[in-house]
């Protein structure tokens, strides 16, 4: 199922799983919504960033699927979408800037179309800095953040988000090292919750049912209510 926007605003939220297509600030902007099974769900959604355009990242990105998978299984709606410049999405990459708007624009439409739930973020890599840049202005239920890119971007200059954040970092991570990671999450007040996967490179290869695992477990207590 695929749902376009009307000439003047964007679809309501799908009954069932499919792609949706928003009216972004660079135009088009490509969406995958996913529910959870009938009797499970809460009232939460999750909004999942996908890692480094530039470099192949998109909504369909291995650890981008298990995330989601993670929290629909927990109960949650969830929306998936490609940056600009990516797959469907229009418009070209803007170093993290322009990103942020795009995911400003589906977490509105997340609020406007879903005003009961809780709002969830998450991000991978590169997904990880602009989720953490919009966290500063939205009022999330959770932060989620695997492999975040501290490397590449300046996430000194970035706040604790409003809410409990889960970080998940492999220890031989080959693009983001962990030990840059590691002191960066030393610098940040009140800590978030640190969760280290022993011999787990950046993209989590042959571990991502460890990862599901990890991302379950670490935010069961920021669970919403069923619905």
């Amino acid at each position: 199922m695929s749902i376009s926007p009307g000439p003047e605003q964007n679809p309501s939220f799908p009954q069932q799983r499919g792609e949706v297509f928003l009216q972004g600030p660079a135009g088009q902007l490509e969406c995958m919504v996913d529910l959870p099974e009938a009797g499970e769900a809460r009232a939460g959604t999750l909004v999942i960033c996908h890692p480094h355009p530039v470099h192949g990242g998109t909504m369909h990105n291995k650890v981008v699927t298990i995330l989601e998978r993670s929290a629909r299984e927990l109960g949650l709606r969830t929306v998936r979408f490609n940056f600009r410049g990516v797959g469907a999405s229009e418009g070209q990459y803007d170093d993290g800037y322009g990103e942020t708007d795009d995911l400003f624009a589906v977490t509105e439409w997340v609020r406007r179309v879903r005003p009961q739930d809780a709002l969830w973020l998450a991000g991978f890599s590169f997904g990880s800095y602009v989720a953490l840049r919009a966290a500063q202005n939205l009022k999330l239920g959770q932060m989620i953040s695997v492999a975040p890119a501290v490397s590449r971007f300046n996430f000194e200059e970035l706040q604790h988000p409003d809410c409990p954040w889960l970080v998940i970092q492999g220890d031989e991570d080959e693009v983001v090292p962990f030990d840059e990671v590691r002191a960066w999450v030393e610098t940040v007040s009140p800590a978030p919750d640190f969760v280290v996967m022993e011999q787990a490179g950046h993209f989590f290869h042959r571990r991502l049912m460890d990862l599901r695992g990890l991302i379950k477990n670490g935010v069961t207590n920021a669970l919403p209510d069923r619905i």
